[in-house]
């Protein structure tokens, strides 16, 4: 049996400002934005992830306290690229840093507004052998728009 992991709850003090920084700033594509007089709730996705992050006010969301996430992993084929990305979207990131020069050991990281931490990982097989191929994204984006 397959046991995927598909959403990660992430704490923040404002919804909508943790909106525009995903989707806006680091690039993360908005999935829903579902709000009613009960609760308000977001989930964006990385480019070519299987798992996305949930922001939002239902309890199970609010236990955490704001910023109290460390260390949510990314992993993109050229670090140098993404980083430049990222900084040219106003996203304060953190040096370049090669702990091992095999691939996998290269790593920079950023912090959303409340304090979250996030580490992105160079792996350069991602170019060549992404986690979910591309005519699979393809695919499930058709199906979606059905």
């Amino acid at each position: 049996m397959d046991w995927t992991l598909e959403v990660v709850l992430l704490p923040v003090s404002d919804i909508d400002r943790a909106v525009a920084f995903y989707r806006d700033q680091v690039g993360f594509a908005l999935d829903h934005d579902t709000r009613n007089e009960h609760m308000h709730v977001v989930q964006l996705t990385p480019a070519g992830s299987g798992c996305s992050i949930v922001i939002g006010d239902l309890p199970a969301q609010t236990e955490m306290a704001p910023g109290s996430m460390r260390g949510l992993q990314l992993v993109v084929a050229d670090a140098a690229a993404a980083r430049e990305e990222l900084v040219s979207r106003g996203v304060e990131c953190g040096e370049i840093t090669v702990f091992d020069e095999r691939d996998g050991g290269t790593f920079f990281g950023f912090a959303d507004p409340d304090g979250n931490t996030w580490a992105v990982q160079q792996i350069k097989a991602r170019a060549v052998h992404p986690l979910i191929p591309v005519e699979a994204r393809q695919r499930f984006g058709a199906e979606q728009e059905s």
